[in-house]
């Protein structure tokens, strides 16, 4: 059985790829198109589709598009509703509706060879709790989804029995906790559908003093749902115009926010324990990209283990698409690892690196090089393997520093080009840390946060956030080898078993991707040193 997963219609186009059962490519299409989020989320973009990272989805296992025996789209027209009866503000999502049920046209089209007939849409919910439920490493588990918006609600609460799902609650739109932090994020001048994750980070500089006004818009009900409808935020705190300084009430009301999701989580995922008795609960959906939410359900939640999609996102869709369709007609396997993306041969990088004419160097072992740069608190650019799917960069296309000085949270964010409150990442030896760290271990994934260890905040104090805490990635060294020998290799020079970990990126660029997309961050960037696999480029002599 050959499946395609197709995510176009909201935002984070993406395309996934399963042979017999197993995961052998997804990728998102802004690493492409070098577009963020592949496109805005409006009903005028609806139409597009991820071609290109389709198309080499199919490169990658030689197949043909008429070779396929399914494509899984991740949203069902006929399950939708026109907006006014959601309860939604959107006169032109007809258009939406209609590009969804052109969708099998349009692959045709995209992808010559294909049969429209072969396409299948899979309700957006049900393709976010597979790419969770199904992808995970429990074939028994409870799902909780929770976004801006699917066809006609906003949540899926369910349990997987041998990775086949039972729906037990969703929620109708209008009420949505990712519309309500989606809202937040526009009246505090970011932008929507995008850049929620620096409400998560600016919320750690607040107070809650806001919360038990929130709690007259937003709380669950006791019975798997919840009610969230608009809230006036601005009787609460003035908005923000985009790029003028955040004020303390602004971060209070980030704050209040997120201790109300925080709260809604925790009523939902309790009553899916009572009806499940679940040991596992696994997360999808852009809400549970949210790793402060995530480590309070872990915390005080009911489950042992909280497991989440490192695509939880809507990219993620592709894959749950496919693995829902996939396992119609034959068992599924768990995804392996988030490195799905595209890679490059030896010879391939360094065809790149003689085509750009920049001096390089083959050392004996690059991970060594990489640690005697940053002991010396150089910069790094690390492109090694294959790229992550999702947004988080782990180990495969990654900005590394010294953690020890602090200086170097604000010198990264200058480097990026982003807001100075925004944290930095630890990448650490899943077995070291315990150590230094106290949250869900392992974490590989990046998608908790840790409370870092008294002893070692003043040694680290680059990747520890104004609340003592740290997103950390823990690395296993069987399954990433290269990046355990150059954590150690920093130990061994500075006495520090951690490396800050950032994207490989700059503000408002997706996550470089391809070779040339390293060498052009590289020569735009005041980056030290780049290690394109065994390769090392520096700086000073590229532009001596």
């Amino acid at each position: 059985m050959r499946v395609l997963g197709i995510n176009s219609l909201f935002h984070d186009p993406a395309a996934a790829l399963i042979v017999d059962g197993r995961v052998v490519a997804a990728a998102e299409e802004e690493r492409f198109s070098r577009r963020k989020h592949g496109k805005r989320p409006v009903p005028f973009s609806a139409w597009e589709l991820p071609e290109l990272s389709a198309r080499w989805c199919l490169d990658r296992a030689g197949l043909d598009p008429s070779g396929l025996d399914a494509v899984a789209y991740s949203y069902d027209p006929e399950l939708a509703l026109p907006a006014d009866q959601l309860g939604l503000n959107d006169p032109w999502d007809r258009l939406r509706q209609e590009y969804a049920r052109e969708a099998p046209g349009f692959l045709a089209e995209a992808l010559p060879g294909l049969d429209p007939e072969k396409v299948r849409f899979v309700p957006h919910h049900v393709a976010h709790a597979a790419s969770a439920g199904q992808a995970s490493p429990y074939p028994d588990c409870a799902v909780l989804v929770l976004d801006g918006r699917g066809e006609c609600g906003s949540h899926l609460a369910g349990r997987y029995t041998g990775r086949r799902l039972d729906v037990l609650a969703a929620q109708s739109l209008p009420d949505s906790m990712g519309l309500f932090y989606e809202e937040l994020t526009e009246h505090l001048g970011f932008l929507r559908s995008s850049d929620e994750f620096k409400v998560m980070a600016l919320a750690s500089y607040g107070k809650p003093r806001f919360l038990d006004e929130l709690r007259r818009y937003v709380g669950t009900d006791g019975e798997g749902r919840f009610r969230a409808r608009s809230v006036p935020w601005a009787e609460l705190a003035p908005p923000r115009p985009a790029g003028e300084p955040w004020t303390e009430e602004h971060a209070d009301l980030a704050a209040s926010a997120q201790a109300c999701l925080e709260e809604v989580l925790l009523g939902l995922a309790g009553w899916l324990h009572e009806r499940t008795g679940e040991r596992v609960l696994t997360l999808a959906g852009g809400v549970a990209l949210n790793c402060v939410a995530n480590t309070r359900l872990h915390r005080e939640g009911p489950f042992d283990t909280v497991w989440v999609q490192p695509a939880a996102g809507d990219a993620g869709t592709a894959l749950g698409a496919a693995l829902h369709v996939a396992h119609l007609q034959e068992p599924v396997e768990a995804m392996p690892t988030a490195a799905l993306g595209r890679e490059w041969s030896v010879p391939e990088l360094r065809a790149w690196l003689e085509r750009a004419a920049v001096p390089y160097e083959e050392p004996e072992d690059i991970a060594e090089t990489v640690a005697e740069e940053l002991a010396r608190d150089g910069i790094v650019a690390w492109f090694q393997g294959r790229s992550e799917y999702g947004p988080r960069a782990l180990g495969h296309r990654s900005l590394l520093a010294h953690p020890g000085r602090a200086a170097n949270l604000e010198r990264l964010n200058a480097v990026k080009g982003r807001e100075e409150f925004r944290p930095v990442a630890p990448m650490v030896l899943a077995e070291r840390a315990a150590e230094l760290f106290d949250g869900p271990l392992p974490s590989p994934y990046m998608l908790f946060v840790h409370e870092v260890a008294e002893a070692w905040r003043a040694r680290i104090p680059a990747v520890v956030h104004v609340d003592g805490t740290a997103r950390i990635q823990t690395v296993d060294r069987s399954g990433e080898p290269l990046v355990a020998r150059m954590i150690e290799g920093f130990e061994r020079r500075t006495g520090l078993p951690v490396v800050v970990n950032t994207s490989l990126n700059t503000a408002g660029r997706p996550m470089v991707d391809d070779p040339r997309d390293a060498l052009e961050c590289f020569g735009s960037a005041p980056v030290d040193l780049l290690a394109l696999g065994p390769f090392a480029v520096r700086r000073a002599e590229v532009f001596a």
